[in-house]
């Protein structure tokens, strides 16, 4: 007769044996869950500065601000397994030497949670819905339906004229003039379980994950540095900024 020590070490290991073949079994079932992302990315401004882009930089350099417009439907990336979506736009541009591969730079990030993320459901959240008395609505202070923002749905991206959140900068110091970049949106889809996927080109289907459609802008120029009117030895000593260039896009 086996002891109680015996007996939970056997339960214990049919219990993962249990568990590790259901998170297998989890982790391919989203292969049958088909996948068609799509997205609209267009270039709005670009501008190009110099001076110091961190307050860490030792000295001054070129470095550009881009203002982008994104339309972005990724709601098939979600499902059931799907915990976060790391999203990003990266702008590519050609290097300095043809030796050496395309410089990349992201400039847009943000990471988008799944309905299970945003709310988890927990032991301790449902004892406290059932136990704690329910919330008091004051109906003259309760915004009108049209007042009241509507939330999008995970995965759906609405950008105009968006700002940054990172400027470009090169490792020469020097992007103005630069021809030929572009912008692509990215993402990484990181599951409750099974292994990370990334970004799907157009083109790149797999079963019945489709490639991203769309999702990239047309290539243009970075302007180069024009300060008008004035001499740039002059400006330098009187210690004001550089005005910045300003360019649109260039259909290649």
């Amino acid at each position: 007769m086996h002891s109680a020590l015996v007996r939970v070490q056997n339960v214990f290991g049919f219990f993962t044996t249990v568990a590790f073949c259901a998170a297998i079994l989890v982790a391919l079932s989203v292969t049958v869950i088909p996948q068609t992302p799509s997205a609209s990315l267009e270039l709005r401004n670009v501008q190009v500065v110099k001076g110091r882009p961190h307050y860490h930089s030792p000295k001054k350099e070129e470095y550009a601000h881009i203002r982008f417009d994104l339309d972005a439907d990724l709601t098939s990336l979600f499902n059931w397994n799907t915990k976060q979506v790391f999203a990003w736009i990266t702008a590519t541009y050609p290097p300095n030497t043809p030796s050496e591969p395309p410089s990349q730079a992201i400039i847009w990030d943000a990471i988008i949670n799944s309905e299970a993320q945003k709310n988890p459901s927990t032991p301790f959240t449902l004892y406290s819905m059932l136990t704690s008395p329910p919330k008091k609505v004051n109906k003259a202070r309760r915004p009108s339906k049209s007042k009241q923002e509507v939330e999008l749905a995970p995965g759906l991206i609405r950008l105009k004229n968006s700002k940054p959140k990172y400027q470009i900068t090169d490792i020469s110091g020097k992007l103005s003039g630069t021809t030929n970049a572009t912008l692509e949106l990215g993402w990484n889809v990181q599951p409750w379980v099974g292994a990370l996927t990334w970004t799907m080109g157009e083109g790149g289907d797999w079963g019945r994950w489709k490639g991203l459609e769309g999702g990239r802008s047309k290539a243009f120029d970075i302007p180069a540095l024009k300060v008008k009117g004035v001499n740039s030895e002059a400006v330098k000593g009187s210690g004001k900024p550089e005005k910045a260039a300003e360019a649109s896009p260039i259909v290649k």
